[in-house]
């Protein structure tokens, strides 16, 4: 054991194999640099059962890397979300549904004129 100051009067003892505060620190950075890199997946299920009988069932899929890694494999469904789009996203999906409001417009309006008029009052004939 090796003697580590620790202040006015306390000397604490440390252990010789303790790596150094930075050496764990750099450790963590990588492995979270890896993991955001490769990416981590973790799976499970969770079954509430009673009497054999089973009540519920949860499935739990949980995905962690960075963006670059998901957009890589097709999970960019924040691009598209409303809340979490960028402002020029924004008005792109604004003009989106703009342009979905006037069609539906221009639909009823075609509607209105195909639809089968009911018959009103014979026109009298003219006479020659």
């Amino acid at each position: 054991m090796l003697p580590a100051f620790e202040g006015v009067g306390y000397i604490r003892t440390r252990m010789a194999l303790d790596p150094p505060s930075h050496h764990r620190g750099t450790g963590l950075v990588d492995v979270l640099d890896r993991v955001l890199d490769k990416g981590l997946v973790i799976a499970g299920d969770i079954k509430v059962s009673l009497a054999e009988v089973e009540l519920l069932t949860i499935r739990i899929r949980l995905l962690i890397c960075s963006l670059d890694k998901a957009q890589e494999i097709g999970l960019d469904w924040w691009r598209y979300d409303r809340d979490l789009s960028s402002g020029a996203q924004r008005a792109a999906l604004k003009e989106h549904d703009e342009l979905r409001e006037q069609i539906q417009q221009l639909e009823r309006k075609v509607n209105a004129l195909t639809a089968p008029r009911t018959r009103s009052a014979p026109r009298p004939r003219r006479r020659r």
